[in-house]
């Protein structure tokens, strides 16, 4: 892929070498600059070759993806809409409908670098400084499960990150492998007429510029598989949500829910003034009915939770916060979950801190 794509960019720049004898010609423009061309030939090798010295934190990247990129991709790379998706797709490569994404199929992490450093944010492309492209693919790289949340990228360890996909890539060899085999291709009249056999199962791949429904006219998107067995609805024993809030929280725990609290805060708010927005604001959480809060429209499988008695307490906050897809089925929430105990402890806390 790297290989057609340096190609290309050689012959750009041979081109742009030539630019004096056309110049010359036919008395047009002039021969572009040494600072021109190398303000435009910005391209980077998988082996590391035009990587900038710099580096950039998870942490950090997550702040700049989410002012940068989120709006188009999502806060957690999981895309809006039909714009791409960033993370996910692992093992579905061999699926009839694959999902392709940084995580699963780009074979070079240096290619990531690259798009993300000439072409985004969209609108604003080469805006960004090395350090927050370098902090902006760390993020990406945690958004797959690739790297912990404290990882650092820089130039020095780029090469060490191993791609899932980088053995996913042969050269294409048919030209001298397969060519003795080919027919001299027809290139002219070579059907009496043409005839549309098949159409396209959907349609609605493009995004529109409001982000919002397909374009009208197109296919319907394809039925959900039927959902998996349902957990099961057991009323929780209610524990006393007096003793839950009036427990003594430990500040140190409270701050640092704070700052998980930020993977959060793109659907949810909290606080004083908080509304609902993707997601239903979570004052007062702890005791509430699953699917319980008035004015949000919650998921067919949350609010049965709900009426078969669970609250939100400790123990359905934690399964919950781990895998959101597993505990609720079908849920709205495209969060894929935390994944360290330490954290869903912090959150809970957090939130606990506003159910008083």
């Amino acid at each position: 892929m790297s290989k057609y794509r340096n190609l290309l960019i050689g012959t750009a720049i041979a081109a742009l070498a030539a630019m004096p004898a056309y110049a010359g010609k036919l008395g047009l423009g002039r021969a572009a600059l040494p600072e021109e061309v190398a303000a435009w030939n910005h391209d980077i090798s998988p082996d590391g070759t035009g990587l900038p010295v710099g580096s950039g934190s998870v942490e950090d990247g997550e702040m700049i993806f989410s002012d940068n990129c989120a709006i188009c991709h999502g806060e957690f790379a999981e895309g809006v809409d039909n714009w791409p998706k960033l993370a996910g797709g692992m093992d579905t490569l061999n699926h009839k409908d694959p999902l392709k994404t940084v995580g699963s199929y780009w074979p070079y992490l240096s290619t990531t670098y690259d798009y993300v450093r000439r072409s985004m944010p969209f609108g604003a492309a080469q805006s960004m400084s090395d350090d927050d492209v370098y902090a902006i693919v760390a993020y990406i790289l945690y958004s797959n499960d690739l790297v912990d949340d404290d990882f650092v990228l820089s130039n020095e360890n780029f090469l060490d990150v191993e791609m899932p996909n980088a053995d996913g890539f042969i050269v294409d060899d048919r030209e001298t492998s397969e060519k003795a085999f080919w027919a001299e291709p027809c290139m002219e009249n070579c059907k009496d007429e043409v005839k549309i056999t098949m159409r396209a199962a959907v349609l609605d791949v493009t995004p529109d510029e409001a982000g919002g429904e397909a374009t009208e006219g197109a296919a319907p998107a394809a039925a959900e598989e039927p959902a998996k067995e349902e957990p099961k609805m057991e009323e929780a024993k209610a524990e006393e949500p007096a003793a839950e809030q009036t427990a003594a929280l430990d500040p140190a725990l409270v701050a640092e829910g704070e700052k998980v609290f930020k993977k959060c805060k793109a659907c949810h708010q909290i606080g004083e003034g908080a509304k609902n927005k993707t997601g239903p604001e979570l004052n007062n959480i702890i005791g509430r009915t699953l699917g319980g809060h008035d004015g949000f429209k919650y998921s067919k499988t949350m609010a049965e939770m709900g009426e078969g008695g669970l609250v939100w307490n400790d123990e359905t906050l934690a399964e919950f916060l781990s895998k959101p897809k597993d505990y609720v089925k079908k849920t709205k929430m495209s969060f894929a979950g935390l994944k360290k105990d330490d954290d869903i402890a912090a959150v809970i806390a957090y939130l606990k801190s506003f159910s008083q």
